[in-house]
């Protein structure tokens, strides 16, 4: 009999400890509540409750990663898309994301998906593809003003995917491709414009000096002449033998 009183006493004395003494790590926080009143926050390190007139709240400092689940968005130009996105976020008042909120992982979880659509469908499908980063900063603005109230810091606000029904990426991909060969036809076209110009200002220049148009007569005809053709038809300017005899001297007409 003794011997159970015994046992029973150290099981209550053990289970007393464990309800006085608490141990909170260095990332750790607890908000202790006496007789249902806040009376302040304490640790990391060792706690000692008063039982039954004290309760204690652990509340967790660490960054914590949430995945936003997958929102079904109407953008501005009315394209149906699926995004999602993860939302890093940490608290920094344990107090008030303990007295504020009843819970601050599910407000802020739910926060994030209604200012997910809200942001994106004030957006077109180009913008959402192409101007990432500026919507991350505009979510992670919103977010972290309205969470400031709960003691929670957004840190960061990253979209993971922005998909589109097959219907629509076929459609973007002959837009893609319209818009290559779009291009495509410029760039032949200012091609085209300044081999004009270059070629009309040769011009300007060979016509200045006959002998140089003369010249470049017979350098094309040399050029034609290495190509592998049976007959070539050119015409022979009638005053290319003056031209000749101008650049060798008059010793053309003795040579021949």
């Amino acid at each position: 009999m003794l011997l159970t009183l015994i046992g029973i006493g150290g099981i209550l004395f053990i289970g007393g400890l464990w309800l006085i003494l608490n141990i909170l790590s260095e990332y750790e926080r607890g908000v202790i509540f006496t007789l249902g009143r806040f009376s302040g926050v304490k640790g990391p390190g060792l706690i000692i409750l008063i039982p039954l007139l004290q309760r204690m709240v652990r509340v967790d400092l660490r960054m914590r990663v949430l995945d936003v689940p997958t929102q079904d968005v109407i953008s501005r130009d009315n394209v149906s898309v699926h995004v999602n996105a993860v939302v890093y976020y940490r608290v920094i008042d344990p107090e008030r994301a303990i007295i504020n909120v009843e819970n601050y992982i599910m407000a802020t979880s739910q926060f994030a998906q209604t200012t997910l659509r809200s942001v994106l469908g004030q957006h077109e499908l180009d913008e959402m593809l192409a101007e990432r980063d500026k919507l991350n900063r505009d979510i992670q603005a919103i977010l972290d003003e309205k969470t400031d109230d709960w003691g929670i810091k957004v840190g960061n606000v990253e979209l993971k995917h922005v998909d589109l029904e097959e219907s629509m990426i076929r459609a973007i991909a002959k837009q893609a491709e319209a818009e290559r060969m779009r291009r495509a036809k410029i760039i032949d076209a200012e091609g085209e414009a300044q081999a004009a110009e270059k070629f009309l200002e040769a011009g300007r220049k060979l016509s200045a000096v006959p002998e140089a148009m003369q010249l470049r007569y017979l350098a094309t005809l040399t050029e034609v002449a290495s190509e592998k053709t049976s007959t070539i038809i050119f015409p022979f300017p009638g005053n290319i033998g003056e031209t000749l005899k101008k650049l060798t001297g008059g010793d053309g007409d003795k040579k021949a």
